[in-house]
């Protein structure tokens, strides 16, 4: 198993799969706000059927893969995957309220050189502009791109599609810097037999 412990915030039809599938060759913990999800999942019980109950139970019996709702369990991740939904309002404006409420979760703690990965699909912009400040204030006086890093992914799944799944979908990566750069297309690399896509940076 690989020294980089990952965290996947959000265990719905797209954070489940991308845990479970990390798990097969790195230290991966599952977080969830929502008490009866993590209860099922614990037990191999997955309502949005994406993964199989025997591969669920069976990471979690190698304790390669936690399912928790428990913060305190986050603390010793290096790379944090944000997969929290991100609906419209009723005016059709982008809801942040959930990812806002991840970056309280994730910003006290963040550690040097950490890594903060959004999946969520989110406009040109929000990651730095909205999430890395939020992210910056929630912390111990880390500075984002100095301290802590960004890195962007955006979600490519098709739920029911039994066909296309996580693991051999193409990925479209970016991060803050080479370095980040470097490390999600190693973790991503283990995900997928899909292609990897450098982007030219988060925004775009």
């Amino acid at each position: 198993m690989s020294e980089k412990k990952i965290a996947v915030l959000g265990l719905g039809y797209v954070g489940l799969p991308l845990a479970l599938e990390l798990s097969l060759s790195l230290c991966v913990k599952g977080f969830d706000i929502n008490n009866n999800r993590i209860n099922q999942l614990r037990k191999g019980i997955d309502l949005t059927l994406e993964v199989d109950q025997k591969k669920l139970l069976h990471q979690q019996k190698k304790k390669h893969l936690l399912i928790t709702n428990s913060k305190s369990e986050l603390k010793n991740c290096d790379v944090f995957i944000v997969t929290v939904p991100t609906p419209i309002d009723s005016k059709k404006k982008p809801d942040f309220s959930a990812l806002l409420n991840v970056c309280k979760i994730i910003g006290p703690l963040l550690k040097k050189k950490d890594i903060v990965v959004f999946e969520s699909t989110v406009f040109p912009g929000a990651t730095e502009e909205i999430c890395g400040p939020e992210l910056e204030s929630n912390s111990r006086n880390l500075k984002c791109g100095r301290d802590f890093f960004l890195g962007y992914s955006p979600e490519r799944v098709n739920p029911g599609d039994k066909i296309h799944t996580i693991d051999k979908i193409n990925k479209v990566i970016a991060g803050q810097n080479n370095e980040v750069e470097k490390e999600l297309k190693k973790i991503y690399s283990k995900l997928t037999k899909g292609k990897i896509f450098l982007a030219k940076n988060i925004k775009v």
